[in-house]
């Protein structure tokens, strides 16, 4: 996925909306799960933007979001409930866009697909069981 341009005035509303006080990669990933559930308004019509691996959906296909995903199923990416073919299941949220939702759905999304991107496979690695190491452990930290 494409890089968004540096957006200052997005980057301070997450800093002090979404991950504001948090310390370490559990306590960001609770400030987006909180901040995403708050400003989003369920259900919504969204389209997927781009297949992912993890995702049954098709680019372009059209999903009812009903709800986030239970906060547990969210520590690697914040996920959605959709129902899906008469299932309800999780999504990512990074792999859709919303349909004529209200400005705060839009926003929130538009904020979660802005900083979602900036993880990196570098920032997966998880240090050996008792290391010291200050590794980035989490795409939630920056």
């Amino acid at each position: 996925m494409k890089r968004p341009k540096r957006d200052p005035v997005r980057e301070d509303r997450i800093h002090n909306e979404a991950i504001v006080d948090a310390n370490g990669p559990e306590e960001q990933v609770m400030g987006w799960y909180y901040y995403l559930d708050d400003k989003i308004r369920f259900p919504f019509q969204a389209q997927c933007i781009a297949a992912k691996v993890v995702s049954p959906l098709r680019k372009g296909e059209t999903v009812e979001v009903q709800r986030m995903a239970p906060e547990d199923a969210c520590s690697a990416d914040m996920l959605v409930l959709i129902r899906w073919q008469s299932r309800t299941l999780a999504v990512p949220l990074s792999q859709l866009a919303g349909v004529n939702v209200d400005e705060s759905t839009a926003e929130a999304i538009a904020d979660w697909h802005y900083w979602s991107p900036k993880a990196t496979a570098s920032d997966l690695r998880i240090p050996a069981e008792g290391s010291r190491s200050t590794e980035r452990t989490s795409l939630f930290l920056k």
